[in-house]
């Protein structure tokens, strides 16, 4: 029977661990690019920045201060834990193999659980409760921020509307829509988004980029199709209408293939926030614990403290297809 050396096994799965964390937390996910990333030293952060800066103004008779946005957002952090248990046995037996096929498993999900906590925020975005910082639905038609005047950042859009679509087989399904209903679905939707006023009544929105649209894994195709189509260049020109695209993120928490969302990324303010207050770490306790002595059981297990939380609202848009 072979002895293993707990000391290296723990050594061993953490690094296991760690190596599968790492590449999947920093290449594969998507929290990144839809959340501001804001560092947290205490229990909970009360947001006051979220309205816009005071616009650039004259001189006149000298500066006029204007201080942290009225409103306030407290966000309190969350622990968060996944814990697995082997038998003494197992390790005696020298099954860690299979120990560390358990763990890089840990290490998957423990890697993908920010992803997973940002789409619910966006499944839930037109929920009771799952507010914004204006203490309205995140997707509402009311929002109102000082002097921008009540702004909608959802709407329906008609697949009966496309114009010659069934020119390309288009279907006239709101579940079965295709390439050219969804860029006329997008580009309405960026028109409204690029209409946006913040709080002091002007244009929020400058640049006409940094837009991604998150879908169902099965609208994937028709979003990637109908931005290819946007990169061919215009009749008769040279000229390419879009540089860049948007990028389009398919999740598999959303089932839904009659909605999709668009959001405006390039801003130091973007519509999550992750509030990163302590990162993953792996413990364990082994050979000599209180857990192996009375059930002859070791634990190895990881643990975090962080909030996944709406940030602005006016940089997202929920698109419900209708007939």
């Amino acid at each position: 029977m072979a002895v293993i050396n707990t000391g290296l096994l723990e050594k061993g799965l953490r690094s296991t661990f760690f190596e599968r964390f790492n590449q999947v937390h920093g290449q594969q996910t998507v929290f990144q690019d839809l959340c501001t990333v804001v560092p947290s030293d205490r229990n909970q952060e009360v947001y006051k920045w979220l309205g816009q800066v005071p616009a650039v103004r004259e001189w006149g008779t000298g500066r006029k201060a204007k201080g942290l946005h009225d409103e306030s957002y407290t966000v309190e952090n969350l622990k968060y834990e996944a814990t697995i248990e082997v038998d003494r046995d197992e390790i005696s037996d020298d099954q860690t193999g299979q120990i560390r096929i358990r763990t890089t498993e840990m290490a998957n999900r423990a890697a993908w659980h920010k992803d997973y906590l940002l789409a619910q925020l966006i499944i839930n975005g037109s929920t009771s409760g799952y507010n914004s910082y204006d203490g309205t639905e995140f997707f509402a038609s009311d929002h109102t921020f000082g002097s921008s005047g009540s702004q909608a950042n959802e709407g329906s859009f008609d697949v009966g509307t496309v114009a010659g679509a069934n020119l390309y087989d288009e279907p006239d399904s709101a579940t079965l829509w295709g390439p050219q209903t969804a860029l006329a679905a997008y580009n309405d939707a960026v028109s409204k988004m690029l209409r946006f006023k913040d709080d002091q009544g002007e244009y929020m929105h400058r640049s006409p980029g940094g837009f991604v649209v998150v879908c169902s894994q099965a609208k994937l195709h028709t979003f990637q199709k109908a931005f290819g189509a946007m990169l061919l260049p215009q009749v008769g020109t040279n000229v390419t209408p879009y540089d860049s695209p948007p990028r389009v993120i398919a999740m598999p928490d959303f089932t839904v293939n009659t909605a999709f969302y668009v959001f405006k990324t390039d801003g130091t303010v973007r519509p999550f926030i992750l509030q990163d207050r302590e990162p993953v770490e792996f413990a364990a306790l082994e050979r000599g614990s209180e857990e192996e002595f009375k059930r002859e059981k070791y634990l190895y297990g990881v643990r975090a403290r962080y909030r996944v939380t709406y940030g602005q609202p006016l940089c997202a848009y929920a698109v419900t297809m209708t007939t």
